[in-house]
């Protein structure tokens, strides 16, 4: 996709009804397809539908239906074609052979790749971007690809002896995705290391899927300025404020990058490491967008990536937000006679955030213990962090030290416990 350019793109859309699939699915989907290439920067000027019991192993849609659909978009002045589907790489050779040079022919996963790229701000967030588009690229590669040496330079691109241009293509970008996979060991590392200050805090994380107003939720609730985009993946990278809660606690939120539905393996890997934050904390806020229409199928595109980084079993209160936007009242009702423990908030107009800030330091308060601390004069340097990281109820100093009674949380203590013993 163009990302430089004021000039948007025209696309056509194309999906497939295949087998335990129903249309109304397929055209939900196609929904989303189209507001991911409104992010993208491509206008849909056509959809199109085709039932099948299983893909066409060589077009995916069969070979009269590619015929009427690149010459519908060659009327209509279309210059790209994109699929619902993950289409293979032998398909999308041959759907790109049919349509000729004047009409890219891409997928689900190459249009989400697209975004990513276009919104990777960090370091952190362009490798894992690249390293998943190298992922997707290599089993692709045909013959018009003869200079990625120019994209990858340096000494020892060159040909080996009796080498093609696809192969010199392919290990080319081998070498680069083993780079990059190095790369971001050392930016995960670097993470703990930045991280480990954080241990002892309590740690909330906003999980959910793309464009349901995590990122406004964080503003509310912490006064932050956190970007807010009405597109999809507007985030990408990890972003950690502190939120203050009425009953003296801190606490540190972050905000995730959004989940989507049949998010591209490749690029679940190469967040693994920005995703695998989640894992260290105590609550998860999972975030719904309140008023969409397919929002049954959001809350179980969830869970099922929660599952897949081992998380079904951490703490998790649910927010349905965007309460705002429900024009038909019966639906916000069935929501709440289904999720009773839930908050129904709207973020922008910051109704029931009260009542959230109100559980979530009910949730917390709830997991805090109090314990006894003694210090020697020699540890007494330690009680900035002390203060920092519980609530001191009382302190007595004696002979030998400080005594302090305090209560935080599991992991706060732990810490402090940690730190005593050294």
């Amino acid at each position: 996709m163009q990302k430089n350019s004021a000039k948007r793109e025209k696309a056509f859309l194309v999906g497939t009804v295949l087998r335990g699939i129903t249309l109304f699915q397929v055209e939900e989907q196609l929904e989303e397809l189209k507001s991911l290439a409104d992010t993208a920067g491509a206008d849909t000027l056509s959809i199109s539908t085709q039932n099948r019991n299983k893909p066409d192993p060589a077009t995916f849609i069969g070979k009269g239906k590619v015929e009427r659909i690149i010459n519908q978009s060659k009327e209509l002045e279309c210059n790209i074609i994109i699929f619902n589907d993950d289409v293979s790489p032998t398909q999308i050779k041959n759907l790109q052979k049919a349509a000729g040079d004047e009409i890219k022919v891409i997928d689900r996963t190459g249009l989400i790749l697209d975004i990513f790229t276009k919104h990777a701000k960090s370091k952190e967030a362009k490798t894992q971007v690249e390293l998943a588009q190298l992922v997707y690229l290599l089993p692709r590669l045909t013959r018009q690809w003869t200079h990625l040496e120019r994209q990858m330079g340096g000494i020892g691109t060159r040909a080996g002896a009796g080498e093609t241009q696809i192969e010199i293509d392919r290990r080319l970008i081998r070498n680069q995705i083993s780079r990059l996979k190095k790369e971001l060991e050392k930016i995960e590392k670097q993470r703990k290391v930045q991280s480990h200050g954080r241990e002892g805090a309590y740690r909330i994380a906003l999980v959910g899927y793309t464009n349901t107003g995590k990122s406004t939720l964080m503003n509310t609730l912490t006064d932050a300025e956190v970007l807010v985009q009405d597109q999809l993946f507007a985030t990408l990278d990890t972003t950690t404020r502190k939120l203050e809660l009425d009953v003296g606690i801190t606490v540190l939120i972050s905000d995730t990058v959004g989940f989507i539905r049949n998010l591209p393996h490749d690029l679940i890997a190469s967040f693994r490491s920005t995703l695998g934050e989640i894992r260290d904390v105590d609550l998860l806020l999972k975030v719904f967008d309140a008023s969409s229409e397919t929002i049954h199928e959001h809350i179980e595109t969830v869970e099922e990536v929660l599952k897949d980084l081992n998380l079904s079993e951490k703490s998790g209160l649910t927010v349905f937000n965007k309460i705002d936007v429900i024009r038909e009242p019966e639906i916000l009702e069935g929501l709440k006679k289904r999720f009773q423990d839930a908050s129904f908030i709207s973020s922008r107009e910051k109704l029931g955030i009260d009542i959230l800030t109100e559980k979530l330091s009910s949730i917390i308060t709830s997991e805090f213990k109090q314990d006894v601390f003694h210090l020697s004069f020699k540890q007494t340097k330690l009680l900035d962090t002390i203060y920092a990281l519980t609530r001191v109820i009382k302190k007595k100093s004696d002979y030998d030290g400080i005594r302090l009674q305090v209560e935080g949380s599991r992991r706060s203590l732990d810490k402090i416990r940690q730190m005593l013993e050294k």
